[in-house]
């Protein structure tokens, strides 16, 4: 994959239209600092900017350090996750913030090793904090600016369902000098992708570079299949899943298997469910048939692929 454009054709328009259109949100506000862009990022992969702003405020209000999210038990931070999904993040946040507090002072890194050896890090998230926090010239590459260069630079409609090396040659390739400039280029197409080069329905007529676009130029050729659908949630695992998590949210102490019991009819599935929360770390199991929040050390994780929004820096 290489860009049929010179990059710099495409810095300034972008960054232009970014200056004059991008989202006050408050992970871009100075107050906001490193913890504020990491905590974001976190919030933000595979969940959109609407869900996330309230929960972001609330968290925030509540730990705005990593030392304070340090000091509390991981099922505080599980509890205050919410309906935001996929609840393994908030573990994996509180593990970073247990780091960060032990290894590094309470201060978010600055330096891009150090952070992707935060647990629960993974390439996108520190290349995203390295530059939105500290800006720092990295390719920050998620979903929205996948398809931004693969409809700008390669001509095709949409990119591979996983992040490949050519796809990291092109970003590398496409990447200002400057370093500054090198931030405001990641914000900028992560805003493009987010709100004009949309999976579904872009607005070519509001683009700043589609007098540029090998995809428009090309006529708009269609992908060799539309983009990847939503996982259904609707009577599976994740489903039953978020059902006991939301009991033990609101139980002030531990609870028992009965009531448990309750919140799904079909047995089977609701064990098998109920054992992965505790294979995660996200229940803990006392005697006497009783479950609540984690009370100890979180279990961080692995970070995978699924390390990088889909939506917004």
């Amino acid at each position: 994959m290489t860009a049929t454009i010179p990059a710099t054709a495409l810095h300034s328009p972008v960054i232009a239209w970014f200056e004059a259109h991008a989202r006050d949100l408050p992970w871009r506000r100075p107050e906001a600092g490193p913890w504020g862009v990491m905590v974001s990022e976190f919030m933000l992969q595979q969940t959109p900017v609407n869900r996330v702003l309230p929960v972001y405020e609330q968290w925030l209000a509540r730990w705005p350090r990593p030392a304070d999210l340090a000091a509390d038990a991981p099922g505080e931070a599980v509890r205050a996750w919410g309906r935001l999904g996929y609840p393994r993040r908030a573990l994996r946040l509180h593990g970073a913030a247990t780091a960060i507090t032990e290894r590094h002072g309470g201060d978010v890194p600055r330096e891009h090793a150090q952070l992707l050896a935060l647990p629960g890090i993974g390439e996108y998230t520190a290349a995203a904090v390295a530059s939105f926090a500290y800006g720092q010239r990295h390719a920050v590459l998620d979903t929205n600016v996948r398809r931004v260069f693969a409809r700008t630079a390669t001509g095709v409609e949409y990119p591979p369902n996983a992040t490949t090396a050519a796809e990291r040659r092109l970003a590398r390739a496409l990447l200002p000098e400057d370093e500054d400039t090198a931030a405001r280029w990641a914000a900028a197409s992560m805003e493009l992708g987010a709100l004009v080069c949309t999976a579904k329905s872009p607005d070519c007529g509001s683009c700043p570079v589609a007098g540029l676009c090998a995809w428009r130029l090309a006529g708009k050729p269609a992908h060799e299949g539309p983009p990847r659908r939503g996982q259904t949630y609707a009577g599976t695992d994740r489903q039953v899943r978020g059902r006991l998590l939301a009991v033990l949210r609101e139980a002030v102490g531990a609870v028992p298997q009965s009531v448990l019991d309750t919140v799904w009819e079909e047995p089977v599935q609701r064990a098998r469910a109920l054992d992965g929360l505790v294979s995660d770390g996200l229940v803990e199991p006392l005697p006497g048939l009783m479950y609540r929040l984690p009370a100890g050390p979180a279990k961080a994780g692995p970070d995978g692929s699924s390390d990088a929004p889909s939506d917004a820096p």
